[in-house]
């Protein structure tokens, strides 16, 4: 007699959104009633790879960026550009992502025991920030562009455009808490089948799961191929206008143009593809090869791994190449050593003017070597 077989779904998604869908498969074959697709090495995996991982990730990413945010408000004491302005509230966006991964460190451990006021409050607050860095990584880049490629208009509208840019900020952070509220409204703590509870997203049951592939969508396009588009055209065509330019050492430039693209693609890339992976899955929900699903999971978790690493790059790409932030660092060391007061700060010799072509200052603090 032919085997027959029901499937039933249950269609759930993790913090960071690693599909958790247990496929549980009943029927009226001979050797077995039921089967159910059990993922416990995947969580694992999961337990032992992240925990030490985002340890370091955390550490590292909040000794560089608490530097920015203290060079910012004890070493300069104002914004003059915006750069400043962006790099300062990137630096923030970090130091708040940062924070949410010590949480997910003991969840992936012990599971969640927290509750579901916490889940979803660290959820949101994880996307926000996410999606705030994202952003502002994108303004940076148009912010270069205007400077090195709009020199003139950029001189005229200094002030301005400081003004603006605390604009542009408080738009990235109100865009950033919209963009969050998937995470606040379907995060959810469910419970395993091994007496464990974890913080996931547990989506609407609606036809061909609209819902899970509109917010799928929605973090592609304005976590990645947004910035992604938006720093290639501007990154393009500085590169075609540092080519053109003269008595400026083009070559170091040009390398921390094509450092910053290399790692937001090396970084963001693999866990985007998997997004569209899973959105493209969340078409069809009768999935039924476990093991293939087991490695997506674990294939997610390290995707997700290396995009979180951007945390503690960008001190590194986006200030510390420049050379008024290695100056104020070294002031900074040097204030701690002799044991300065602050205003010894103020009495340190001041290092030569460069070119006003391209002077930190004034252009790029993120290009300068």
């Amino acid at each position: 007699m032919a085997e027959t077989f029901t499937v039933s779904v249950t269609l759930t998604t993790d913090y960071d959104g690693n599909e958790t869908t247990d496929y549980d498969y009943s029927g009226s074959g001979d050797d077995e009633s039921s089967f159910m697709c059990d993922r416990t090495s995947a969580r694992v995996f999961r337990g032992v790879y992240e925990p030490p991982l985002f340890c370091i990730i955390f550490l590292v990413g909040a000794i560089g960026n608490l530097l920015v945010v203290w060079i910012y408000t004890t070493v300069r004491h104002r914004l003059k550009t915006m750069t400043d302005v962006y790099l300062l509230n990137l630096a923030v966006a970090d130091l708040l992502f940062l924070c949410t991964l010590p949480v997910w460190a003991v969840d992936a451990i012990k599971g969640w025991d927290f509750g579901v006021a916490l889940c979803k409050t660290v959820s949101a607050l994880y996307k926000i920030n996410f999606f705030s860095s994202m952003l502002l990584l994108t303004c940076i880049s148009v912010d270069r562009y205007i400077a090195i490629v709009q020199v003139t208009k950029a001189q005229n509208l200094k002030k301005k455009r400081l003004f603006y840019s605390k604009l542009v900020c408080i738009g990235v952070w109100l865009i950033s808490t919209l963009l969050s509220l998937p995470e606040f409204i379907f995060a959810k703590v469910k419970p395993d089948h091994h007496n464990k509870s974890f913080c996931t997203l547990v989506y609407w049951n609606n036809e061909n799961n609209r819902t899970k592939i509109l917010v799928l969508s929605l973090q592609i396009c304005m976590g990645f191929c947004l910035p992604l588009l938006v720093m290639i055209f501007c990154y393009t065509v500085i590169i075609r206008t540092l080519l053109q330019a003269r008595n400026f050492e083009k070559h170091k430039a040009l390398r921390v143009v094509f450092a910053v693209v290399f790692v937001f693609v090396l970084s963001q890339l693999p866990l985007n593809s998997l997004l569209i992976m899973e959105a493209a899955q969340a078409t069809n929900t009768t999935i039924t090869q476990c093991n293939m699903q087991i490695g997506i999971d674990k294939a997610g978790q390290v995707a997700r791994s290396l995009a979180y690493t951007h945390a503690c790059l960008n001190p590194l790409l986006y200030v510390f190449i420049g050379v008024r932030f290695r100056q104020d660092l070294l002031k900074m060391v040097k204030l701690c050593a002799r044991g300065l007061n602050k205003d010894g700060l103020s009495k340190t010799q001041t290092p030569p003017k460069r070119s006003s072509a391209m002077s930190d200052t004034d252009t790029t603090p993120a290009l300068s070597i």
